[in-house]
C-alpha cells in the first residue's frame, strides 16, 4: 500500500478512527471518516491515556492539549453513606486512581477532530449498510442510498458495532462480565468538590461522582447482575431498572434518581469484552473497541485504540500488499491486547460486595492502603519520575516516504 495515494474509508469518528486518519494522512493516504451521528459525539466520562498511548499523543503533537484539558480531579475519596471519607488517594500520591492525563472523552474526540479535519474528509449523518469487496476494491452502500468505492475499509466503532456485523457476522464473541454500568452528566452541587467520590453500597452496587472541567459532575452507577440484555431495552425501560437498582442505596440516592429521570443522555450498557479470532477480512478490518474492547475495568481502552491506530497505519505505510500489513499488525498487536484483557482475579466482584460486612471490608482495605505508613512504603518502591512511555508493546518509528 505504500508509495501510493490509496483510499481508506474509516467508519467511526470517536478516538480510534481519527487517530488512524491522522497517521494514514501523514503517510500519504486519501482518508475519509464516516460517522452516523449528525456531529461529533462529545459526551462521555473520564478517559485515562497511559504509557504507549500517551507516547503516541506526544508524537501527534497533542499531549499538551490533553494535559491542558485535564478534568481538574485532585484524587479519589472512598466515602460511606453519610459522605464521611473512609480513604483518600491524592492524584500526586502513590497508588493514585487519578491520571495526570485524565480527560473527558468528548474533549479528546474534539482534539483529535481538530487535528485531522484539514487532512481527512469527514462525513456525518451516514452509516454503512452494505459492503461488497473483490480483489481490487471495496464497494460501499450508505444509509442514504449513495455508494462509494475504496481500497480499504477499517471499522473503528464501539463494542456494539453494526458495521462489524456486516464484515464478520457472529464470529466475534461479546463476553459479558456480569456487570452493568450507567454514565450520565448531572448539575454540580455544593456537596461536589474536585475529589472523585466512590461509594460502595450493599447489594453489589457502586456509585462514583467525578468532577469535570465544564462546571458539571459526571455520575457513574454500576451493579452486578447475571441478567443478559438490559442494553437492548428501551430508554424508558432502562431508566426504570436503574431507579429500581438505586432504591435503598443511600448517600446521594434521591439526587441520582431524579437526574436519571430528567437526563436525555444516560448511557447504559453491560460491561463486556470483545474477543475476535480475526480482525481482518480481505480488504476490510477493524480496530479499537469494535475489535478488542478490554472493558473500562482495565483503564486501557483508550490506549489500545490509540496504539492500534498508530501501528495499523504504520504497517500499511511499510508494505506493498495490505495482506502483509494486516498480518504484521496483528503479530505486533494481538499479544498486547491479550495481556490487557487479562483481568486480575476477583474483578469486578471484589469491588462490588453484596453484604454490609463486605462493604466494611472494602472501606477498611482502602483505608489501610491510603494510610500514611503504606504511602511511605509505596514511595520507597516507586520511581521518582513517572515513566509515561513504558508499556508491554514496542512502538516502532516507521520509515515512510
Amino acid at each position: 500500500m505504500k508509495n501510493g495515494n490509496k483510499k481508506v474509508l474509516i467508519s467511526g469518528a470517536s478516538i480510534a478512527g481519527p487517530t488512524l486518519a491522522f497517521w494514514l494522512a501523514k503517510y500519504g493516504f486519501d482518508v475519509t471518516v464516516v460517522e452516523r451521528s449528525k456531529s461529533l459525539r462529545l459526551g462521555g466520562q473520564n478517559l485515562d491515556i497511559r504509557g504507549a498511548g500517551r507516547a503516541i499523543a506526544r508524537m501527534m503533537g497533542i499531549e499538551q492539549e490533553i494535559l491542558d484539558a485535564n478534568t481538574g480531579e485532585i484524587g479519589l475519596q472512598f466515602v460511606n453513606r453519610n459522605n464521611k471519607v473512609e480513604a483518600a488517594f491524592p492524584a500526586d500520591g502513590p497508588g493514585s486512581f487519578t491520571s495526570e492525563a485524565e480527560i473527558l472523552r468528548g474533549d479528546l474526540v474534539n482534539i483529535l477532530y481538530n487535528k485531522t479535519k484539514d487532512d481527512a474528509q469527514y462525513i456525518f449523518s451516514k452509516y454503512i449498510e452494505a459492503v461488497n469487496q473483490d480483489n481490487s476494491n471495496v464497494k460501499i452502500t450508505y444509509s442514504d442510498g449513495s455508494t462509494d468505492i475504496t481500497d480499504l475499509l477499517i471499522v473503528a466503532e464501539g463494542i456494539r458495532s453494526t458495521t462489524r456485523q456486516l464484515l464478520f457476522g457472529e464470529e466475534p464473541e461479546i463476553k459479558f462480565m456480569g456487570l452493568y454500568n450507567a454514565w450520565y452528566t448531572i448539575p454540580k452541587q455544593d456537596t461536589d468538590t474536585n475529589w472523585a467520590r466512590w461509594y460502595t453500597a450493599t447489594g453489589s452496587r457502586v456509585l462514583l461522582l467525578r468532577p469535570d472541567n465544564h462546571g458539571t459532575t459526571r455520575a457513574s452507577f454500576s451493579f452486578l447482575s447475571d441478567h443478559i440484555g438490559y442494553q437492548q431495552l428501551s430508554n424508558a425501560e432502562q431508566k426504570k431498572i436503574l431507579k429500581e437498582k438505586l432504591s435503598g442505596i443511600g448517600w446521594e440516592e434521591q439526587r441520582l434518581k431524579k437526574e436519571i429521570e430528567k437526563n436525555e443522555d444516560v448511557y447504559f450498557d453491560g460491561i463486556s469484552q470483545v474477543h475476535a479470532p480475526r480482525w481482518f477480512n480481505g480488504r476490510t478490518g477493524m480496530i479499537g473497541d469494535a475489535a478488542y474492547c478490554p472493558t473500562p475495568l482495565t483503564g486501557m481502552g483508550t490506549t489500545l485504540a490509540i496504539v492500534g491506530a498508530y501501528l495499523l497505519a504504520g504497517e500499511l505505510s511499510q508494505h506493498e500488499k495490505h495482506e502483509d500489513a494486516f498480518a504484521a499488525y496483528e503479530k505486533r498487536m494481538r499479544p498486547f491486547v491479550e495481556d490487557v484483557q487479562r483481568l486480575p482475579p476477583g474483578v469486578p466482584w471484589l469491588a462490588h460486595p453484596k453484604s454490609k460486612f463486605g462493604v466494611s471490608v472494602v472501606n477498611t482495605v482502602a483505608g489501610i492502603l491510603a494510610s500514611n505508613i503504606v504511602k511511605k512504603i509505596s514511595k520507597l518502591f516507586s520511581s521518582k519520575e513517572k515513566d509515561v512511555t513504558k508499556d508491554k508493546i514496542e512502538l516502532p518509528h516507521f520509515n515512510h516516504q
